[in-house]
């Protein structure tokens, strides 16, 4: 086993210290011949840490297409030739979509919308559709509306709103090569409003938008600075249309690798498997995910991509012993 692996025992499964910067450079380099045993310490290190549930959520979108915001990798932005067009949900709709969410034993409903940030229709049609889903259902809601102001973020506090998702997407170095229209900062300052509410927050990205390796610990790194609750890991899906239509799928071993290092560098963190897994990974590497540091999962489909069936990965879990978070434990 290699030195990283040895350094990693002792540093994260014993004492709980993640890995830095330099650290989950070596992880992720590390060869294919020290990948089962990098998986097996990322699975100990998620148990000891973590423990052995598996916290289930549905999304839904509650705006879709039509984002002004030239985001490289999204089907949703208006300003690309990709078939998704601008779609509002009716609040009975999202009131089903989370009665469905609930049925699959998920603790976390996430309404998104695809916006640059909330307008006053927006933050109206969030308030009557949280009301309605509070009194109609038993679970925990979320939301990701892109950057708010602090009065919007105060607003969501009042709804009821438990968790915020708003993705750095990639490292502070890397990001104006994938949007243009707004800045990384303004995604750090919306986060930085996010936990001083008291929100959770959940802030994670895409691996495979073209970032290089050295990128890829960077971001790593400013994640775990930024200790969020829950870290969403996406695989770029390359969608027709965008200008990162044409990028490769991300080799599963380096999917894998990538898994176990952000494990190594957040012991204590939510990691989710989020988009594109099943490109990349299949059934397989999914399994493997789960046993290498993933402890959640976003169940059915993806805001423009579909995912598994929700009940495809409830049995995995069932067959991996892998507990479902129930909601009282989340309250």
């Amino acid at each position: 086993m290699s030195a990283i692996l040895d350094r990693a025992r002792a540093q994260v499964l014993a004492d709980g210290v993640g890995l830095d910067e330099a650290g989950v450079l070596e992880v992720l380099r590390s060869p294919d011949d020290d990948l089962s045993a990098l998986l097996q310490l990322a699975h100990e290190v998620r148990m000891r840490w973590c423990g052995p549930e598996v916290e289930v959520e549905g999304i839904v979108s509650l705006k879709t297409g039509g984002c002004p915001e030239d985001c490289h990798f999204c089907s949703q932005s208006g300003l690309f030739t990709s078939p998704v067009r601008s779609v509002w949900l009716d609040i009975p709709s999202l009131v089903e979509a989370a009665k469905q969410t609930a049925a699959t034993g998920a603790t976390e409903f996430c309404i998104v919308a695809a916006v640059r940030g909330p307008d006053a229709r927006l933050m109206a049609q969030m308030r009557d559709g949280v009301a309605a889903i509070r009194a109609a259902v038993d679970i925990q809601v979320a939301a990701s509306l892109g950057m708010l102001t602090k009065e919007q973020v105060d607003e969501l506090v009042e709804m009821g709103v438990h968790r915020y998702n708003h993705n750095l997407e990639t490292c502070r170095s890397y990001f104006p090569n994938v949007v243009t229209t707004h800045s990384w900062e303004e995604r750090w300052s919306t986060l930085t409003m996010v936990r001083e509410s008291g929100m959770e927050v959940c802030c994670g990205g895409i691996l495979g938008l073209g970032e290089s390796v050295e990128q890829r610990a960077e971001f790593a790194a400013q994640l775990a600075a930024l200790d969020p609750h829950e870290v969403p890991l996406n695989f770029l899906n390359p969608r027709p249309g965008t200008p990162l239509g044409d990028r490769p799928v991300v080799e599963g071993k380096d999917a894998l690798r990538a898994i176990a290092a952000f494990r190594l560098a957040m012991p204590r963190t939510i990691l989710r498997y989020a988009g594109g897994r099943e490109i990349t990974l299949g059934d397989l590497g999914t399994r493997e995910g789960l046993l290498g540091g993933i402890n959640a999962v976003i169940v059915g489909n993806y805001l423009t991509t579909l995912g598994r069936p929700a009940n495809a990965d409830l049995e995995l879990l069932t067959e991996l012993k892998m507990p479902v978070k129930a909601l009282s434990a989340t309250l």
